[in-house]
């Protein structure tokens, strides 16, 4: 498979850690200290998942080597929907105005992203499908209650769009070698580390220092593992997008691997975490850094201890 145009949209507006102080009592140092973060994006007045993903989407369109109306497959993922009926997918869909096409929203926590392209790459194997569009988007801070000391103070929102096709359509293409996800709910806390419920508290995280535990040692692992299945040791590695939920986890998970600080690609300090739209954002940042020969790594961990990686070539 490869990836033939991305895109990402972040909303406007920016809420800094001094914000939570009168919140919640939480300090700028505080949060810093224990996150990385800085500051989050939200969503403004009249923005939502659907929205943004759109957004994102019309910004990737501007750089697809081929017409859009030749896609003929639409997955969109997120855990923080807008409508659960008329979806991301279909908001997508009427936007890029192509009709009588698959058009199917998944949700698996912060793995959602690797998920929607393994189904892309199952459509592709079936012969149901060749082009693709996967659009991811999280509305955080919808669900999100400020009040809580927890988790409150670690969500953003934004988007991003992806073309992805089974044949090669361009010499600007990045070429997915394999994409890998498990789920390992029986682990720890799985089912209940970090949970949205939109009428009993939102989104919130009563077990951190599992999730911690957990995100550190799949993270560290699938990484390992994608990497020496297809004869690359650590030096081999050009960029590592870890999941956008911790600093302090995806240093532990640079440490684990022995890989330099200045490999790994990191937004949660501006964007703070945005869930399964952050190593997706963290991919289109970075796309004019790509040289040829460079191997990325995308590697996700997410709530239910849904877990992956994906590797990428240039």
């Amino acid at each position: 498979m490869y990836i033939n145009a991305l895109a990402h949209y972040l909303p406007e507006k920016v809420v800094p850690n001094s914000y939570f102080i009168n919140v919640n009592g939480l300090t700028d140092e505080w949060i810093e200290a224990r996150t990385g973060i800085r500051e989050r994006r939200k969503a403004g007045s009249g923005e939502n998942t659907n929205t943004m993903a759109v957004n994102a989407l019309k910004l990737a369109v501007e750089s697809l080597p081929y017409p859009k109306e030749e896609t003929d497959l639409i997955v969109g993922a997120t855990y923080s929907p807008y409508d659960t009926v008329g979806t991301l997918a279909h908001a997508v869909q009427f936007e890029l105005g192509v009709n009588h096409i698959p058009a199917v929203s998944i949700s698996a926590a912060c793995s959602s992203f690797l998920n929607a392209i393994e189904i892309v790459e199952g459509y592709f194997a079936s012969g149901k499908a060749s082009k693709a569009l996967v659009v991811v988007s999280e509305h955080n801070t919808a669900y999100a209650n400020e009040k809580d000391t927890v988790s409150g103070h670690l969500w953003g929102d934004g988007a991003a769009a992806v073309f992805i096709s089974r044949e090669r359509q361009s010499e600007n293409d990045l070429f997915i070698r394999e994409v890998n996800t498990k789920g390992a709910a029986l682990v720890g806390k799985g089912v209940e580390a970090v949970v949205l419920r939109p009428f009993d508290g939102g989104i919130i995280m009563p077990h951190g220092r599992d999730v911690f535990i957990n995100a550190c040692q799949y993270m560290a692992q699938t990484t390992d593992d994608i990497l020496k299945k297809h004869g690359y040791s650590i030096e081999n590695l050009a960029w590592f997008i870890p999941h956008q939920a911790n600093m302090r986890i995806s240093r532990n998970v640079a440490e684990q691997l022995k890989l330099p600080e200045e490999k790994i690609v990191s937004n949660i300090q501006y964007l703070g975490n945005t869930g399964c739209a952050g190593c997706a954002i963290g991919l289109s940042e970075r796309r004019n850094d790509y040289t040829p020969g460079d191997v990325i790594v995308v590697s996700v961990f997410g709530g239910g201890y849904s877990y992956g990686a994906m590797l990428v070539e240039v």
